[in-house]
């Protein structure tokens, strides 16, 4: 079975930084511990109003919020930092417009452990940037058996029983020049009622072939054999052919495989002795291409049909 994922990252904040190009002024605890997808900018809070706060969102200090603290003595802007921080473990504080950072605001961070940053950005960039952001990283997630791969720009996901040949095929595509995504295990997220399939961190580029072993596909044919995320348009699962087993000849079956409650189209391939399954994938994933345009052969072909 499946198995999903709550929305929970924990982020290095070198990596954090990097990714969203932050100048990070003090690192507190070391790291960041994210569960919510939304992100707070604290002038209520400062004021006063704490009813509907989560302390689990990045807070972002822009301008209005810097000169509002700025306008209060030193003593009393101190206690207006000191209960947002005393409301809970806040996973950092991004200043803005390379504002100066209030003494009293850091002096709250080191207080409480919390991270803080700092871009030259305007307050409304990096919002959208950080919305962008957490909804990829705490998009709901899911692990698939099988092997992802980009053919043809198409993203075909291989299923199947162990030892069908999964492997082995994605690896004879790989040689006709398309590229691996993940292997064995599939990380699938769920990003914008889309299915996005990466290979968790550990197996990333290996690949495992029964009789040769493990291999890393990128130090063996190059970086343009391997990618790092791909959509997931097609499901293919291959399956050892069933002697008596009626399987679609024409295309018109309607076959589909539910993930995250996202339906993606399906294919059942059977597997024998002399069919060439990497040349049966191209074919499918042009097809599938053709498909999204609005083009069905089948359709095409019974129409012609009817119409005679």
């Amino acid at each position: 079975m499946n198995e999903i994922t709550l929305p929970s990252e924990s982020v290095m904040l070198d990596k954090f930084a990097s990714d969203l190009n932050l100048e990070m002024l003090y690192a507190g605890r070391g790291i960041l511990k994210l569960t919510s997808m939304s992100v707070d900018r604290p002038g209520l809070r400062l004021a006063g109003f704490y009813s509907y706060f989560d302390s689990q969102r990045i807070l972002v200090i822009g301008l209005t919020e810097h000169e509002y603290l700025r306008s209060f003595s030193s003593e009393k802007r101190r206690a207006k930092i000191e209960r947002l921080f005393d409301c809970g473990e806040i996973p950092c504080v991004i200043f803005t417009r390379d504002l100066p950072v209030l003494p009293e605001f850091m002096e709250g961070a080191r207080a409480t452990g919390t991270p803080v940053f700092r871009t030259s950005r305007m307050t409304t960039a990096i919002m959208n940037d950080l919305f962008i952001y957490l909804s990829r990283l705490l998009a709901p997630a899911t692990t698939v058996h099988g092997v992802l791969m980009d053919v043809f720009g198409a993203g075909i996901m291989l299923t199947g029983n162990s030892g069908v040949g999964k492997s082995e095929t994605a690896m004879e595509l790989i040689k006709r020049g398309h590229r691996l995504v993940a292997d064995d295990s599939v990380l699938i997220k769920k990003v914008e009622n889309k299915l996005v399939g990466t290979a968790p961190e550990r197996i990333r580029y290996f690949m495992e072939l029964r009789g040769i072993g493990i291999i890393n596909v990128k130090n063996m044919y190059g970086s343009g054999s391997v990618l790092g995320e791909k959509e997931v348009e097609l499901v293919m699962e291959l399956e050892n052919w069933k002697q008596g087993k009626e399987y679609d000849r024409i295309g018109g079956e309607q076959n589909v495989e539910e993930i995250l409650g996202v339906r993606i189209p399906k294919l059942v391939v059977p597997v024998s002795p002399g069919r060439n399954l990497a040349i049966l994938i191209e074919v499918a994933a042009r097809n599938q291409r053709l498909k999204s345009m609005g083009y069905d052969a089948a359709q095409e072909l019974i129409q012609r049909t009817i119409g005679r």
